[in-house]
Formats: C-alpha cells, structure tokens, sequence
C-alpha cells in the first residue's frame, strides 16, 4: 500500500519539515504544491529529503478562489505522470499535522484500500448550506487581479441574472470538506471530469470557495460514490464561527488527543510551537530538532 500526500503550502519551511518528518514512512511520498506567489528558495532544501517532490507547475493560490482547485489537480496530473502505483491520494496542507503515529496511519488505510474519505455536511440545515448557493449563483472575481474588481463584481451581481450551475449534479460539501484522502482511481476521475467539463472550470473560475463543495460533488454523482466515507479523519475547530478554524495552542492538546482523528488543523509555529511539541513527544515519538 503506497499513498501520494499533496501537500499545499505557502509559508513557514521549518513547520512543512517538520510535517514532513512526522508522516516519514517509507511507502509515503510527499508532493508539495507551494503558492506560485511564494518565493521557493527557502523551502527547496526540503528536496534533499528523500521521497519529496515539488510539483513544477505551481498555481497562485487565493483564499476562495478555484486556484486552489486548480493546484489540486495539477498535483494529482503530475503524480500520474510519475507511472507510481498509489493506492490513496492524501490532501493536506502545510499547517496539518498528524495526530496518530506513522504505522497507525498507514495501518489504517491499508484495511480500508478501495475506500476514499471525504466530508460533507448531511444536514441541510447548516449554516455553511444557508450560504452555499451564494458561492456559484452570484459572481466572484477572487482569482483576477485588476483594479476595482470588487466594485464592478458588485455591479454584475446586481444587474446580471442568478448564475446556473453548468453541469447537472447534485451537491455535497461543507466546510470540512476541503481536506480530504481518496483512492487513486477517484483522483484519476476527479483530473478526467475536469478535463471533459472545461465549461464547468470556467464557470467555478467565478465562484467562491468551490473547495468546500466541488470535490465532493464529483465523487458523491460518479460510479466510486458507494466507496465513500463521510468523514474526512481531520480534527478542525470551526467553533468559534470565523472564517477560518480555530489555530490550535498548548490549552487545545487535550481535545486533539481525544478524538478518534488522523490528522488535525491548524498549526501555526509562529503562533504556538508548544502544541506540536506535545504531539511530536507524547504522541508521535518523533525526536526533537
């Protein structure tokens, strides 16, 4: 059992090693995807480490935007062209860690090969559905980069009718649904859908936050849907209501280790290092720097 770890970073090299070093395992391969924006020459010493790649067609990554889609598949495109036999595609991003050990992980989707993981908000009643259809039926310029695109995607909402979605699906998401660890076959039909759907990608180029639902309405309307899980193995902290999850400290160890997850989100070493600290120690048995 082999798995491809994506993972998307934009910021902080030493915290990408140390992500790096805690999922080492020798049938894991990591594949960085780093915001065309970010300079990449702090972060390539990270090459010498064996089994890491960058990906070489790197995107600008906008929060929102479907930059951040577009990345995702240019990742899975350049591992296919690898030839490797995978058996789960792995997305994470830079401020993951893991929150189980390394053989405990592997373990765990060694049993479940064929399955792919993906969360999705069952309930209609959520507030990220109250706000769901704004996403594709009103116009967003998040990708452009012109001056007043804010004012004139205002107007266009104003004078221009409800956008319709240009491909007849059905839709899941939810805001855990942006991470996510499927099997190679799915990753192989999400790249095939985008490629034979080239008017839905420039539809999604003007919504918002399509990462919260268009990969799992791929998968939840394809032939895989009776292998998916609807539970994605992340502990993220949505609690406090922003717009984006909580960033975990020290006082968080606790209700990390409690839960039943794989992975959690998110780390920020420039904010707490202590956390990762305790996981790296008491949890994941990695050796200090």
């Amino acid at each position: 059992m082999r798995i491809a770890h994506i993972i998307v970073a934009h910021k902080n090299p030493a915290q990408l090693e140390k992500l790096i070093r805690a999922m080492y395992h020798p049938d894991f391969d990591f594949y960085i995807h780093l915001d065309k924006k970010v300079d990449i020459g702090p972060f390539e010493y990270l090459k010498e480490v064996p089994r890491v790649h960058f990906i070489k067609d790197r995107t600008v990554c906008n929060w929102g935007g479907f930059s951040l889609v577009e990345a995702v598949i240019k990742s899975i495109d350049e591992i296919r062209k690898t030839g490797i036999a995978y058996d789960f595609v792995n997305l994470m991003s830079g401020q993951d860690y893991p929150i189980k050990k390394v053989d405990e992980i592997y373990n765990f989707f060694d049993e479940r090969l064929g399955y792919s993981f993906i969360s999705y908000d069952s309930s209609r009643e959520t507030q990220w559905w109250k706000e769901a259809e704004k996403r594709y039926k009103t116009f967003h310029f998040t990708d452009m980069d012109f001056k007043g695109k804010y004012v004139i995607q205002r107007i266009a909402n104003k004078i221009i009718p409800n956008r319709k979605f240009p491909v007849s699906l059905n839709l899941y998401g939810g805001n855990r649904s942006c991470w996510w660890t499927i099997s190679f076959e799915c990753a192989l039909y999400l790249s095939a859908f985008f490629k034979a759907n080239p008017k839905m990608i420039n539809f999604l180029r003007l919504t918002w936050g399509c990462d919260e639902f268009i990969i799992a309405t791929i998968l939840m309307n394809s032939p895989y849907q009776d292998k998916i899980v609807n539970e994605n193995y992340r502990f993220i902290d949505w609690s406090a209501g922003e717009a984006h999850p909580k960033v975990f400290t020290e006082s968080d160890y606790a209700n990390i280790i409690d839960s039943s997850m794989l992975f959690a989100r998110k780390f920020d070493l420039d904010i707490d290092a202590k956390v990762i600290g305790l996981l790296d120690a008491n949890v994941l048995a990695v050796k200090p720097d």
